[in-house]
């Protein structure tokens, strides 16, 4: 599939560089069989019934970009993939000069050794500790990984909180799972008391996110993999649910991804606790999810190509159409939107 279908043009103006506030005055654009209609991300208890279930992610960022020294060489590193507890893969700039072996210096007491070099400046990190020791050296010398289209990817002290869930429990993500920064307790209460289930799993999002499509045919995309887990008791309400008549509604393509991931043929969720790579475009047949929350997308991206392919691909352009006519606010720290599932009209 052509890559240039998926391509838009947006004004920079919508880029939204910082998030509304508070979270839930966001608003959110509804896609559906009826059409399009203007609202906000407070209208979410009146548009479920209760027993729907609501997925979300509950992974935490962590401060995953490095500068460091080869020597005297500078080079700054993005880390993406954990490995093990002291293995992680990542994005370096300028990768060229890294060779196997060749050690990198954080601080005087924090480095790493480049165990495996890549393509597209990826590589391997052994770093000199692991597990909760290597999570206090990131939060001492790391930088948030802001994407790089919210003021250059150069976060502040103020990002560290607008740049995570109120739900963050899981150390791993290198991106935040955007569609779940719009909530607030108050909004979760208001789903709680309109007997909407939640129930929360794990992807670790990777920097891979940010990656552009750079080839000219879908199926020549590499997707960059992320650990995910879906625990035994998130499955069970995730199919009793269903089982009950409620609909699955993902908060975040990340969640999406794993539930597709961990769903089977006959639509039930599993445990799953692995890598995933899951590439949906235009053609995919859903398995778990009913309808999803989401974030506005950039063009060409494999994000908009999972709308698509989720909403179709005529209603996403003119949702999208619509939303920058409207001033619909796009990207991380941007509105919403809630799109039913279109099994009917997948191109």
């Amino acid at each position: 599939m052509k890559v240039d279908i998926f391509d838009f043009d947006l004004p920079r103006e919508l880029i939204a560089e910082r998030p509304a506030r508070p979270r839930d005055s966001a608003r959110m654009l509804r896609v559906g069989a009826d059409g399009i209609a203007d609202g906000g991300v407070r209208d979410l208890p009146a548009l479920l019934c209760p027993g729907d279930v609501m997925v979300f992610n509950d992974t935490r960022v962590i401060p995953a970009r490095l500068d460091g020294k080869r020597g005297t060489a500078s080079v700054e590193l993005t880390l993406h993939l954990r490995k093990d507890e002291s293995c992680w893969r990542a994005f370096a700039r300028p990768a060229k000069k890294l060779r196997p072996g060749d050690r990198i210096d954080f601080a005087a007491d924090f480095s790493a050794t480049v165990e495996t070099k890549g393509e597209a400046g990826e590589v391997t990190l052994r770093f000199d500790r692991g597990g909760p020791a290597l999570m206090a050296a990131l939060e001492a010398h790391g930088r948030l990984p802001l994407p790089p289209y919210i003021r250059h990817g150069e976060a502040d002290a103020t990002d560290r909180a607008d740049y995570q869930t109120t739900f963050a429990r899981a150390d791993g993500a290198v991106a935040a799972p955007t569609a779940g920064l719009h909530f607030t307790p108050e909004l979760l209460a208001a789903l709680d008391q309109r007997g909407v289930v939640r129930t929360t799993v794990t992807l670790h999002v990777g920097a891979g996110t940010f990656l552009p499509v750079k080839v000219d045919d879908t199926d020549d995309h590499k997707m960059h993999a992320e650990i995910g887990i879906v625990t035994e008791d998130s499955a069970r309400t995730i199919n009793a649910a269903r089982a009950a008549g409620g609909r699955v509604i993902a908060v975040g393509t990340t969640a999406l991804r794993l539930l597709e991931s961990a769903a089977g043929e006959d639509g039930q969720v599993r445990p799953f606790a692995a890598a995933t790579d899951i590439f949906i475009v235009p053609g995919y047949r859903f398995r778990a999810v009913d309808r999803l929350m989401t974030n506005f997308h950039l063009p060409r991206s494999t994000l908009f190509m999972l709308v698509s392919a989720f909403a179709g691909l005529e209603r996403m352009r003119a949702a999208y159409a619509h939303a920058m006519a409207s001033g619909y606010r796009f990207y991380s720290y941007g509105d919403s939107c809630l799109l039913d599932r279109n099994d009917d009209d997948q191109l």
